[in-house]
């Protein structure tokens, strides 16, 4: 994705089914759960690079002794960090008690880390500042061990105001205005409630305070709970929490929008967003990793029983379709063929636009997550090239030349790496938008390949605000002199914005949004703006996604045309034209996770409609907020 688009976020957790000392005699560590958890989240850094976190939970240890460790990190690289801080702790008491380096009992009343249950996130900032109070996981503390609730999660609520007043009623006075804390204190508040009737009922038949705590760990209804907290969320969410006492919890959202996945043997229950990644780190066949129903919860209890559990109504499934186009890491089976296929299904529109001359066209790809569909874009012009070569041969048969033949069998797809992104001055360019100058120089250029007389094709995943394609891309390429640049997108055109967790918040930085509005005005129906304005206005509690009365007078092809007008500068020589997704192929594929919101308006719950409809406000009254 040419384009920065920050977005998710990702989780992982590991249960350690086992004594401590178990892992220590088969894997030659008793730090094997916190290893576990570095390469959870190395491998998904992908998915957040603003913060990272780590908490661990001890079970069964001496009251007095701190059971419950926590670190966190918004520096350059959160995930090193934390790591770096755990390994200096437990490295320094190690030092002053080098005896005990085998002591595993030892180790685990006395070190930090070291625990049983293990609780990791990397952030990306969508919503809220990047301060350290920002960063998952969250910690909700209590001197009972039971109410101690450690949470983190990607997500974004769309109710949060009317959660948040929730809370108000409840009689509380929550300490921020986040998702986070209002999801947590929701929560914190039932399982305070649950905790509270358990103890009653302890009471009542007899059972002393000191010997309760143990009837309600086993009792404490996490189900019921969890029913009673999300019971009016809306929103996408993969939720993870681990309290005090050992049970843990995973929570998806009744559509399924946002991604998790889970693997259980009898050493282990693992939890991330990424399937590859927990076939990659526990080496365990992709059979073996099961993703979480939507509506359901993963929960592990203190003694190691593990349920799957129906907490919500199920909704249509929804799943974000971006995950599979860009975000997930593309070394999931699955995944890694949906974005060939991507790329195959857009090639009778390249063959279109390059009028079926795959001689003098060059195939390209940027940035490098457009690999795997610029494979299947390539593969797709390679069969053509066959059938072609194929019918030339049983017309001509065998009055056919050997050199007119040899030649013929040698035809291939022009197939060049064109661009090649430099990272160090990406990161100097972004602490200052405004130097357009330098911002051309993101991409290094390979020159020699194209010739005046090409097409030069290139591909990219998605084009959501077009500012890199104007700014650099297209410049960049247009030095290379060819006669057409046609630029590609995997992606259908993204017309709205998200609410469930990427970070597409405002109409108004859509390029096909500036689009559709531009040709209104060309073809004077500035009425259609005004009538939807009044629409989304008036009409706040409305379901109904006003806003694609925008896009309804025209087709895709006409703003795709008019993307490429608004993007292509006079200093641009070569004509350009725009390549986008169509509907119908994103669905063929990638046929189960039809999440597509962010492209067809239709949003999977309530608060969706609802918040693209005040987002257009926002942008009628020129407002920059979010509309979330």
């Amino acid at each position: 994705m040419s384009d920065s688009l920050k977005h998710e976020c990702g989780i992982a957790m590991v249960r350690l089914l086992k004594p401590l000392a178990f892992y220590k005699k088969k894997y030659g560590t008793s730090f094997y759960g916190i290893q576990k958890m570095y390469l959870l989240l190395e491998k998904q850094h992908n998915r957040g690079q603003d913060g990272a976190g780590f908490a661990s939970i001890k079970l069964d240890v001496k009251p007095g002794t701190r059971y419950i460790s926590r670190v966190r990190s918004n520096q350059s690289k959160p995930i090193q960090d934390i790591f770096k801080q755990i390994n200096t702790r437990i490295d320094g008491v190690l030092e002053k008690n080098p005896e005990k380096k085998d002591d595993i009992d030892w180790q685990i009343q006395n070190m930090p880390y070291v625990g049983n249950v293990f609780l990791g996130h990397v952030r990306y900032g969508t919503f809220g500042s990047n301060s350290i109070e920002s960063v998952h996981p969250f910690l909700r503390q209590s001197n009972w061990r039971h109410k101690n609730l450690i949470m983190a999660g990607n997500f974004n609520m769309t109710n949060s105001a009317e959660l948040l007043e929730e809370l108000i009623e409840l009689g509380q006075h929550p300490k921020e205005n986040t998702d986070t804390v209002t999801i947590m204190e929701k929560i914190g508040h039932f399982l305070d409630d649950e905790v509270s009737n358990l103890y009653q009922e302890c009471k009542e038949n007899g059972i002393s305070k000191k010997e309760a705590s143990s009837v309600i760990e086993s009792k404490l209804n996490i189900k019921k709970i969890l029913q009673r907290s999300s019971k009016n969320w809306d929103g996408g969410y993969a939720m993870t929490g681990l309290i005090g006492h050992g049970d843990a919890f995973v929570l998806r959202d009744p559509a399924g929008i946002r991604p998790v996945f889970y693997y259980k043997d009898d050493e282990v229950v693992v939890v991330a967003s990424e399937r590859p990644v927990i076939q990659t780190v526990f080496n365990v066949a992709i059979d073996a990793v099961k993703e979480l129903e939507p509506a359901h919860a993963l929960i592990i209890k203190k003694d190691g029983k593990t349920t799957v559990e129906q907490v919500n109504e199920i909704l249509e499934k929804k799943s974000c379709s971006f995950e599979r186009i860009y975000f997930s890491r593309g070394g999931d089976a699955a995944i890694y063929q949906e974005r060939k296929k991507l790329g195959k299904l857009l090639f009778p529109q390249i063959l279109q636009a390059i009028n079926d001359d795959i001689t003098n066209t060059v195939f390209s790809y940027i940035p490098n997550t457009a690999e795997t569909s610029f494979f299947g874009m390539t593969e797709q012009a390679e069969e053509f090239l066959n059938k072609r070569k194929t019918e030339t041969i049983l017309k001509v048969g065998k009055n056919i030349s050997v050199k007119d033949l040899t030649n013929l069998l040698a035809e291939r797809p022009r197939i060049e790496k064109i661009a090649i992104k430099d990272a160090k001055l990406r990161t100097f360019i972004a602490s200052d938008d405004s130097r357009d100058d330098l911002v051309a120089h993101v991409y290094d250029i390979t020159y020699g390949v194209v010739k005046a007389t090409d097409n030069l094709v290139v591909i990219d995943d998605s084009i959501v605000r077009g500012t890199t394609l104007k700014q650099s891309i297209l410049r960049i390429l247009d030095r290379l002199n060819p006669k057409q640049i046609v630029i590609v997108s995997s992606a259908p055109q993204i017309r709205y914005p998200d609410c469930y967790g990427i970070d597409m918040a405002r109409l108004g930085d859509f390029i096909a949004f500036k689009a559709a509005i531009s040709l209104l005005k060309d073809t004077r129906q500035e009425h259609i703006i005004e009538d939807v304005y009044k629409l989304c206005k008036t009409n706040t509690e409305d379901t109904k996604n006003f806003v694609k009365a925008i896009y309804n007078p025209f087709s895709q092809e006409q703003i795709s045309n008019k993307i490429a007008e608004l993007l292509t500068d006079k200093s641009i020589k070569a004509n350009v034209k725009i390549i986008y997704q169509s509907i119908d192929n994103l669905h063929k594929a990638i046929p189960n996770h039809k999440g597509d919101w962010y492209f067809t308006g239709n949003y999977p719950t309530i608060g969706g409609a609802k918040f693209v409809n005040k987002a257009f406000v926002n942008f009628y009254e020129g407002n920059k907020g979010r509309a979330y």
